[in-house]
């Protein structure tokens, strides 16, 4: 049955960047808005390190979304420093901005976040996540007031990302404010980074749950080994450590924060790849890794 070519003069297409300090949820929204686990999310900080895609597929049209790291005052490392230049890099790229904000916490870190946004051109769109945790939800309207005649956004959003509500409301909103296009992406890619990628953070997700303190900040994740075999996908990722004294507790004794760390990022990867997977993982020292320029390009930080 031959069926109509779709009528791109009616169809929407454009980036949208997800922009706000850490810890306000951004990508636990991203996933939902997916439907895909594009993003890690840990309770931790500046668990996002790099900007993300994830892309939402529909009859009206397609959005991509930008994910980006948490825009942070504090920037003790040149690691920080690139993180923050990714997250402003993007409002320059994209066609949309959404404030992503924590309805229970405005600190100074969300007014630098709104004078960068409110000096974007386009469309802004402000959302107030994490509503859920709201105790006194009386105190939203004197937010929005607030932030409505500093942001001038095209609508405000209120959204419990990890509950999933509120996602109707705003994607209706953002494709409203998309221009009209064809859609760039295929139809059943939610992201245009690879698997290889993917892999390396789910192991860095594992290593954010199970560590503690300022051990995490410290080390990324490298893959050596990405190869299909016949019934399994075998991968061999490398934790970089920035001090030798992490990689004991990266090991832990006798092991046992390795194994669990690879038990459950081999089980995560099985369930996003769609097929069982062997992973090995090994820790290895490189000292000052986080400040070192020539070091964070060779492992994958765009500047």
């Amino acid at each position: 049955m031959k069926h109509d070519a779709p009528d791109h003069s009616k169809t929407r297409f454009g980036y949208a960047a997800l922009l706000g300090r850490p810890n306000v949820g951004k990508s636990t929204l991203l996933n939902a808005m997916v439907g895909e686990d594009v993003a890690i999310v840990t309770h931790k900080p500046q668990t996002t390190r790099h900007r993300l895609l994830g892309v939402l597929s529909e009859a009206r049209g397609q959005i991509a979304l930008v994910d980006t790291p948490g825009l942070h005052q504090r920037q003790p490392h040149g690691l920080n420093k690139r993180l923050n230049r990714t997250a402003a890099a993007v409002i320059s790229e994209v066609d949309v901005v959404i404030m992503v904000a924590d309805a229970s916490s405005w600190t100074s870190e969300d007014d630098r976040v709104a004078d960068r946004i409110r000096r974007f051109e386009g469309p802004r769109l402000l959302v107030l996540n994490k509503i859920d945790l709201l105790a006194d939800r009386s105190q939203l309207l004197v937010l929005t007031d607030k932030l409505s005649a500093l942001l001038e956004p095209a609508a405000v959003l209120y959204t419990a990302a990890s509950r999933k509500d509120g996602l109707k409301q705003l994607i209706d909103e953002l494709f409203l404010c998309l221009p009209y296009g064809e859609p760039v992406y295929p139809e059943d890619e939610f992201t245009d980074r690879p698997a290889r990628f993917l892999a390396a953070e789910l192991v860095r997700e594992q290593l954010m749950l199970q560590l503690h303190q300022e051990i995490p900040y410290g080390l990324t994740v490298e893959i050596e080994r990405y190869e299909q075999e016949a019934r399994r996908l075998r991968i061999g990722a490398l934790i970089v450590v920035a001090e030798n004294r992490h990689k004991g507790m990266v090991i832990g004794r006798q092991g046992q924060v390795l194994k669990r760390v690879g038990s459950r990022a081999r089980a995560r990867m099985a369930e996003l790849l769609g097929q069982p997977v062997h992973l090995d993982l090994h820790v290895r020292t490189r000292a000052g890794w986080i400040d070192d320029e020539r070091a964070l390009d060779e492992l994958g930080f765009a500047d």
